[in-house]
């Protein structure tokens, strides 16, 4: 009895001797964590920024607070708060939190989480809410035996992902979840975020001073990215510190504009060459060319060549918009176009970049047209959709038996205007059924010349 009793006591010792070294190994690893991780928030009220997706009214806030969250994928780009919503999510609810990478993760390991949360619900109906970063990073097999779980209720999803999970989740699994769309963090999120840091006892303590441009260098710098900001901070106050500085200063140490620029010396925007951002970029360089504004085409322009686009890929894109866009209101321009895809094939970066600047303020100024574009889309349709029309007798080929019954053709160039009167469209269609020519530059040059020939 005696013997039972010292072992009880000795596995309650050992048990305690175990949390205290948990504790302490704990305890070391947050004070070693980056600055970002260190100041990950704990609760919805410290979450910040994304009021769209969960402020105060919204449906995922009341899910979270109300432990009632069904399945979601969030979506959004990096340093916007996918992985904290899911990590208050952890901290919240009553359910079991469980996690699996991505990365490393096997359809085993997701089946094994799987039985485990069945059996957890069966025994004891505790739910089970798994969580998977990166979610688009798993292959088809691996999303597809989430399917069942997810549908019953086995399991609570929360997939995160910076690519669009339209495009990169299985429909069936999007189907049975709730998409949350996070957006790139405002300004004014990312200087909360920094002021935070600068006097929390988990960040810099009151220990550092951020200078007024320094901070506004930190915005800047961040892109919309909180945990960006947090690093760049954490790496400044470091270069701002002289060795033994910190420990025998009582006054704050000053972080300076310099001192940020030395941290993240080069200014990198976000920009990924086969997702969302890629398309939204290249849409914004063709729609400023089409709006005529040659400095907003300059500027994504300059995004696409900062992130290392390939030129042959911006070039292709001048070409097009060159015929698209501007047609025959200005020929040379697809001229221009040509020389700058040649450019780009030919020299590339960086001299390159000089070529497709020229073209790109070459397009944004020159006359718009989009007859060209808009005429052969209606006829294109017509052709797909319509009836069957002949060929005109007076315009059928003349090298066959027969021929000599098909009506005169008039041969324009035996008129002194070059033109005259004859039937060139099938029967049931006319004159402008196509072609809608625009007023401006070459093309309403011509279009004016043709009706003084032609009388009308």
């Amino acid at each position: 009895m005696k013997s039972t009793k010292k072992r009880t006591v000795a596995n309650k010792n050992n048990l305690q001797m175990d949390s205290l070294f948990d504790a302490q190994e704990r305890k070391i690893a947050f004070v070693n964590a980056p600055l970002a991780a260190r100041m990950r928030p704990q609760t919805l009220e410290e979450f910040v920024g994304q009021e769209e997706a969960v402020g105060k009214n919204s449906w995922l806030r009341r899910a979270i607070e109300h432990d009632a969250l069904s399945s979601i994928i969030l979506y959004g780009p990096a340093g916007t708060g996918k992985t904290t919503l899911a990590r208050i999510i952890a901290n919240v609810t009553r359910a079991t939190f469980v996690e699996v990478s991505a990365i490393t993760g096997t359809v085993k390991d997701l089946r094994t989480e799987i039985e485990a949360a069945k059996n957890r619900l069966m025994t004891s109906g505790n739910r089970t809410i798994l969580f998977i970063d990166e979610i688009h990073r798993f292959n088809r097999s691996q999303q597809d035996a989430l399917l069942h779980a997810v549908e019953d209720r086995t399991v609570v999803l929360i997939g995160a992902t910076t690519e669009n999970p339209y495009f990169e989740v299985n429909s069936a699994l999007l189907s049975r979840s709730r998409v949350i769309e996070l957006t790139a963090l405002s300004d004014t999120a990312i200087v909360e975020l920094v002021a935070r840091a600068v006097v929390s006892p988990e960040g810099l303590n009151n220990r550092f001073q951020l200078e007024d441009d320094a901070l506004e260098a930190v915005v800047t710098l961040a892109g919309g990215d909180g945990r960006a900001a947090l690093t760049t901070l954490e790496l400044a106050a470091q270069m701002a510190t002289e060795p033994g500085q910190e420990s025998t200063s009582s006054a704050p140490i000053k972080i300076s504009v310099e001192n940020i620029e030395e941290a993240n010396p080069r200014h990198g925007l976000p920009y990924d060459k086969s997702g969302d951002m890629h398309y939204d970029i290249i849409s914004a360089f063709i729609k400023s060319m089409r709006g005529s504004d040659p400095d907003a085409a300059l500027y994504w322009l300059a995004r696409m060549i900062d992130a290392g686009e390939d030129p042959r890929f911006i070039a292709r894109r001048i070409f097009i918009c060159a015929s698209e866009d501007i047609g025959n209101a200005d020929p040379q321009a697809i001229l221009v176009a040509e020389a700058a895809f040649k450019a780009a094939e030919v020299i590339g970066y960086p001299e390159c970049q000089i070529n497709l600047a020229q073209a790109a303020t070459y397009l944004a100024l020159a006359p718009k047209s989009n007859a060209a574009v808009a005429g052969i889309e209606k006829a294109m349709n017509e052709v797909q959709n319509g009836p069957r029309r002949e060929v005109p007798n007076n315009l059928r080929d003349r090298h066959r038996p027969g021929s000599d019954t098909y009506g005169r053709y008039k041969y324009p160039h035996s008129y002194a205007s070059g033109w005259v009167s004859q039937q060139y469209l099938p029967d049931g269609l006319e004159k402008g059924d196509f072609y809608a020519p625009g007023p401006r530059g070459w093309e309403g040059e011509r279009v004016e010349a043709l009706k003084k020939i032609k009388g009308e």
